[in-house]
């Protein structure tokens, strides 16, 4: 019974957590937040060709941007992740809708490379108090046998909001300006918000005693967890790989391939976010068909999906034509998704439902600081290794996340997965 959660003081009314119907309008509200975070982050790549006509961007400026986007992302995230554990979860989700949009808002007024910069700061700061508390939330009101289902449909959400948001982005941007596709999603990211009151509510759970432990006893459980501290490598690694593609994917087929801007931002966040999507509702519906799954095989799924993926990529090294380059990209990222979909339920087998929120923050952190280490060095290297030459080889990053998940799954998950339940008896009366 090691994916079962042992019920305790703190999660007696989950199940019923205001009813089914609140736990799906919540899995709505959280959806639709979810798509228009993932979609923000992609306006500056897709409208970059535009921008540049105004400021004049090197590649290595541009790099940075997307690198302070992360980076002050990582910094803040165990903070937001620890806020989500202390204080009520749904306020700290509605604070940073509010000022993620307000600032993307205010970006479409950027008058140089300093205010846009100082801008990408406080977006990331912003967006990291979302995840968080997010999955949290979404995990209070989910038992195992459905929380994949939920967080799947959620990863749907911000797959499918990247494409939708970015094509919006690079339509705008082509046709009345890139100050225009800034300003629209902040004002529909304001409007998000004013359906809170009738979509979004608390759990119980994170009102509870339990809920208000202190931040050291979350991080001393934390490091004790071998199986979460792969889970971290696993993100780290994986980062690496997602935040390039997304970043520089549309310049790339914008230089390349001479596709136009709106048509490029599209282009390329189609065929990583749809192929993902496709990956996801794959995986998703392998837990559905197979809800005795416990922690251990959700693990190896995730392991053998990035493993899958790692050959998909050096077709690059050989400067194939756009359709070839569509399909590669397509085959590894329906592989991750299919495996990817089951990270964060295999974070809440193995993590006690008062800490989630923390151990998200932290795993956000490791991602991000990777990822916009990555996105930065992508940009230095692109005049002497190219493009090609770097998306080529992160299959190898593919293949040494995989790795990591396999030793988890032989040597740890079974007996986090009882350290956890354990908790949870221990901490009831």
């Amino acid at each position: 019974m090691i994916d079962q959660e042992i019920p305790s003081k703190a999660s007696p009314s989950r199940t019923a957590a205001g009813g089914s119907l609140a736990r799906w309008k919540i899995d709505a509200f959280l959806a639709a937040t979810i798509s228009l975070n993932f979609g923000a982050r992609g306006i500056l790549p897709v409208v970059l060709p535009a921008m540049r006509a105004d400021f004049h961007f090197s590649d290595v400026a541009f790099g940075l941007l997307g690198s302070l986007f992360l980076w002050s992302y990582a910094i803040c995230a165990p903070i937001a992740g620890m806020f989500g554990d202390l204080f009520s979860r749904r306020l700290v989700i509605l604070v940073s809708v509010v000022t993620w949009s307000a600032t993307t808002f205010l970006s479409g007024a950027a008058n140089g490379f300093l205010m846009l910069a100082l801008l990408r700061v406080v977006f990331g700061v912003s967006e990291s108090l979302y995840l968080p508390a997010a999955t949290a939330l979404q995990a209070d009101y989910h038992q195992p046998e459905t929380r994949t289902r939920a967080m799947g449909l959620n990863s749907l959400a911000g797959s499918g909001g990247v494409v939708l948001w970015t094509a919006c982005a690079g339509f705008i941007g082509e046709h009345f300006g890139w100050r225009y596709a800034f300003w629209a999603l902040g004002l529909v990211g304001v409007a998000l918000t004013l359906s809170s009151p009738y979509l979004l509510s608390e759990a119980p759970v994170t009102t509870n005693a339990l809920a208000r432990t202190k931040s050291r006893e979350a991080l001393a459980y934390l490091i004790k967890d071998p199986t979460y501290l792969l889970l971290v490598t696993n993100e780290i690694l994986l980062s690496i790989a997602g935040w390039i593609f997304f970043f520089w994917l549309p310049l790339y087929l914008y230089e390349t391939y001479g596709i136009k801007m709106a048509a490029a931002g599209f282009s390329g966040m189609a065929t990583l976010q749809f192929s993902g999507m496709f990956g996801i509702a794959v995986g998703t519906w392998v837990s559905h068909r197979f809800p005795g799954m416990d922690a251990r095989d959700r693990l190896l799924l995730f392991a053998l999906g990035f493993l899958a993926a790692a050959p998909c990529l050096l077709t690059l090294l050989f400067h194939p034509s756009h359709p070839i380059v569509t399909i590669s990209i397509a085959a590894f990222s329906i592989l991750r998704g299919m495996g990817g979909v089951y990270e964060m339920p295999v974070l809440c087998d193995v993590v006690p439902p008062p800490y989630r929120s923390t151990a998200v923050g932290i795993l956000i952190a490791g991602a991000c600081s990777a990822g916009g280490l990555g996105v930065f060095v992508a940009g230095c290297l692109k005049q002497s290794l190219g493009l090609t030459g770097v998306f080529a080889t992160l299959g190898g990053v593919s293949f040494l996340s995989g790795l990591a998940l396999i030793i988890g799954y032989w040597m740890f998950v079974r007996r986090d997965v009882e350290r956890a339940n354990a908790w949870m008896i221990e901490k009831s009366v």
